[in-house]
């Protein structure tokens, strides 16, 4: 007992050093704040070269960490950025936490959910940057992530955005860049062999990829604006697959820069409303699909799609720690997208709620 009395101690004092150094470092952050802004007073204003653009959704101590990365980021740039924060109606207080770091520039706070490409789209045209970056709040960048974008979107005009590697926090790599969605990536996919075709962010060099992800992915304000930005009918899953395509159709190109790596917590895939997730995935799936190939090719990326879903849940019957019941789930969303209740529909409960 009194072993477990004293870890329990340790732990204890482990935590309050770690909000203290936390505290600590934020405090840096203002006073660099302060001195900067004393000194350029008297200064011709410096045009702003990079928005970091942030949407946070419920999740405040990430959004915290995500903040704290940025500005560790800001401070090796050299150039002029400002970090733009929007929450989607969080209840958690993170709107007062945003505004309180130091390194926030303007927070958005929403009185009503919205779907993630409508408000990426309303960072972007917030932004007064030439180039934007577009995080999640459950995205950590490591030192040196946002130079290397910077980097590779420089040194290739034709480049339009840019994604980052992911990582999971045990440092295993996650895929972040694929093909655009097919029938043949479809087959591909039921033939399990994916990883070897589909997945694009393999290797040590900039290459360029059809989509990358959003959680963190650097954008040419300009493409976006040329384009419409993003299409607010992806609620989440797939806009930024649409994005990077209407990009490719615009003639612009998409990389993935490996050396410049993020952390994704990806709180977005996992939670306690799986259902809903897998809904909205298959809805937008289907709608990426119906919008930019015809509906002989979304009909077969739904049966391609569903009879993977139906190995997997097989599979799943044999292989311990797999449900079933979440892959058959798949496939009867994959099949039928246009039913069931997604993320738009829990964000309209969430909405109606907070009137009430």
């Amino acid at each position: 007992m009194a072993t477990q009395q004293g870890a329990t101690a340790a732990r204890g004092e482990d935590e309050v050093a770690q909000l203290a150094e936390g505290d600590v470092h934020r405090t840096q952050i203002a006073h660099a704040h302060n001195v900067a802004e004393h000194t350029s007073h008297n200064v011709a204003p410096v045009p702003i070269e990079l928005s970091f653009c942030v949407v946070n959704t419920e999740l405040r101590e990430l959004l915290l960490r995500c903040l704290d990365a940025i500005a560790r980021e800001q401070a090796t740039l050299g150039i002029e950025s400002e970090v733009l924060v929007l929450d989607n109606a969080s209840n958690d207080g993170s709107a007062s936490a945003a505004r309180r770091h130091p390194a926030t520039t303007q927070v958005i706070a929403l009185e009503r959910r919205r779907g993630k490409g409508e408000n990426d789209s309303a960072l972007l045209q917030r932004a007064r940057g030439r180039l934007c970056l577009l995080l999640n709040e459950d995205s950590e960048l490591l030192p040196g992530a946002t130079r290397t974008l910077l980097d590779a979107l420089d040194a290739d005009p034709a480049a339009a955005a840019a994604g980052a590697r992911l990582q999971r926090p045990d440092g295993r790599q996650q895929p972040s860049a694929w093909r655009f969605p097919t029938p043949l990536t479809a087959f591909v996919g039921a033939l399990f062999l994916h990883r070897r075709y589909t997945v694009q962010s393999r290797g040590e060099t900039t290459r360029e990829v059809d989509w990358a992800q959003s959680a963190a992915l650097l954008v040419r304000r300009e493409a976006a604006e040329q384009i419409g930005w993003f299409d607010p009918d992806f609620f989440v899953y797939s806009d930024e697959v649409d994005f990077c395509k209407r990009l490719r159709d615009a003639g612009w190109r998409t990389l993935y820069v490996p050396q410049a790596v993020a952390i994704h917590h990806e709180q977005l895939s996992t939670g306690a409303v799986p259902e809903r997730r897998i809904v909205e995935l298959s809805r937008n799936r289907d709608l990426y699909m119906r919008k930019h190939h015809t509906r002989a090719a979304a009909w077969a990326v739904r049966v391609l799609t569903a009879l993977t879903y139906a190995a997997r849940t097989v599979a799943a019957m044999v292989l311990p720690g797999h449900d079933p019941r979440r892959y058959w789930r798949h496939v009867t969303a994959t099949l039928r997208p246009a039913q069931g209740e997604g993320l738009r529909e829990a964000a309209s409960d969430y909405n109606r709620g907070r009137r009430l």
